[in-house]
C-alpha cells in the first residue's frame, strides 16, 4: 500500500481517538494503543489487571468514541447461554390465537459487547461466545443469524485468585486477539485520578468515526505490507513457544505445557500491520511485531506445574522469546524495500 493520504488518515484517526480516551483514562498509554490495535483489526480484547484499573471504563470510552452500539453483560455463576445469545419464546397471535415462536435477540447482537468479569461464569456459558467471536454469527433453534458489523467482544477478567471464578478454557482464550493488561498507576497518575470526574469526562467524548468508517480502516490495515523476512520472524517466534519441537527454547521445554498456535501467528501479523498503520507507515517491521508480541502471546502459553513452583510467568517467557529468537537476515533493512502482501 503506497497511498500516503490513506495512511495519514489512519494515523490521524489513531491520534484523535487516543486524545479522546485520555480525557477519561489516566496513564495506560501502551494498553490503550493495544486496544486500538484490536479495533483496527476487528479483534477481540481480554482486559486484565487489578481492581479499579479502568478496565470497564476503557470499553465505555471506545464505544463512545466510535459511536457504535454497545451492550454490557455482567457475567455471574447463574448466567445462562441464552442470556447472551437470546432465545425463542412462544407468543399467542392476536388474530388467530395460535401460539408461534419468536426469537428474542440477546445482548450479543450489538457492535461492542462488554463481558464484565467473564471468568465469573462457568465454561458452558463462556462457550456461548465461541461461535459469535469466531464466525460473527449465532446459531439457535436451528437458525443461523449474522451479527452486526463491526463486532467486538471486549471482556474484563477478574483475578483468578478471587473466590467464585472459573478458569477460561484454552479455546476461549485463543478467541481473544489480545490480552491487554491494565497496570497499576504511578502515584502521580493516581493523584490525577482523584482530581478527575470520570462520568463527566466520559460525557465529553464524541464519536471520531462511525461503523462504516471503522470497517474501511480495517480493510486498509489488512493491506499493510510485511517483508518476507518479517513474516519468517513471526513464524519463528510462535514456533519457538511450542515445547519439545526442534526450535523450542530451553525455557519453553522446561516450563510450557502448550505453546501459541497458528491463530497467534495470524494475530501477530495483523497486530504488526495495525501498529505500523497507526504510525502512518505502509509496511510492518520487526519493531511492530515486538510491540504486540506480549498481548498476543501471553494468554496463549499454558504453563506447567514447574513454572508455578519456580514463579515463572507467561510474561517472563514471552520476554525470553523476544530476546532469544533470532531476527532473519534482511529483516533489519527497510521493510518497505522488500515488502510483499502478507
Amino acid at each position: 500500500m503506497s497511498d500516503a493520504k490513506t495512511l495519514s488518515e489512519v494515523a490521524q484517526f489513531h491520534a484523535r481517538i487516543t486524545e479522546a480516551l485520555h480525557r477519561v483514562i489516566v496513564g495506560q498509554t501502551e494498553s490503550i494503543d493495544h486496544v486500538l490495535v484490536a479495533l483496527l483489526t476487528g479483534g477481540h480484547v481480554l482486559l486484565t489487571g487489578g481492581a479499579a484499573t479502568a478496565k470497564g471504563l476503557v470499553v465505555q470510552c471506545v464505544a463512545r468514541a466510535t459511536g457504535l452500539d454497545f451492550k454490557r453483560v455482567q457475567f455471574t455463576p447463574d448466567l445462562m447461554p441464552s442470556d447472551i445469545t437470546g432465545a425463542e419464546v412462544l407468543e399467542e397471535e392476536a388474530s388467530s390465537g395460535k401460539r408461534v415462536a419468536r426469537f428474542v435477540v440477546g445482548p450479543v447482537f450489538t457492535n461492542i459487547l462488554m463481558g464484565d468479569e467473564i471468568n465469573r461464569t462457568p465454561p458452558k456459558t463462556q462457550a456461548a461466545l465461541l461461535e459469535a467471536m469466531q464466525e460473527r454469527q449465532v446459531t439457535t433453534g436451528g437458525m443461523t443469524r449474522p451479527l452486526p458489523q463491526p463486532f467486538f467482544v471486549m471482556a474484563t477478567k477478574t483475578s483468578s485468585e478471587t473466590d467464585g471464578t472459573y478458569p477460561l478454557p484454552e479455546a476461549q482464550q485463543d478467541r481473544f486477539m489480545l490480552d491487554v493488561e491494565m497496570k497499576a498507576l504511578s502515584p502521580e497518575d493516581e493523584v490525577k485520578v482523584v482530581l478527575t470526574n470520570p462520568i463527566e469526562a466520559l460525557g465529553s467524548i464524541t464519536p471520531v468515526v462511525d461503523g462504516p468508517g471503522l470497517l474501511a480502516f480495517q480493510e486498509l490495515v489488512r493491506g499493510v505490507l510485511i517483508a518476507p523476512a518479517v513474516q519468517e520472524y513471526i513464524v519463528d517466534l510462535t514456533a519457538a513457544s511450542r515445547p519439545h519441537t526442534p526450535v523450542a527454547l530451553e525455557c519453553v521445554n522446561k516450563y510450557v505445557a502448550w505453546g501459541a498456535g497458528v491463530r497467534a501467528t495470524q494475530c501477530l501479523a495483523l497486530g504488526a500491520k495495525a501498529t505500523a498503520a497507526m504510525a502512518g507507515r505502509g509496511s510492518a517491521g520487526i519493531e511492530d511485531v515486538r510491540a504486540v508480541a506480549l498481548p498476543v502471546m501471553r494468554h496463549r502459553i499454558g504453563l506447567n506445574f514447574r513454572a508455578e513452583n519456580d514463579a515463572v510467568t507467561a510474561v517472563n517467557l514471552v520476554e525470553q522469546l523476544i530476546a532469544q529468537v533470532k531476527v532473519p537476515s534482511g529483516a533489519r533493512s527497510s521493510a518497505a524495500a522488500q515488502a510483499v502482501p502478507a
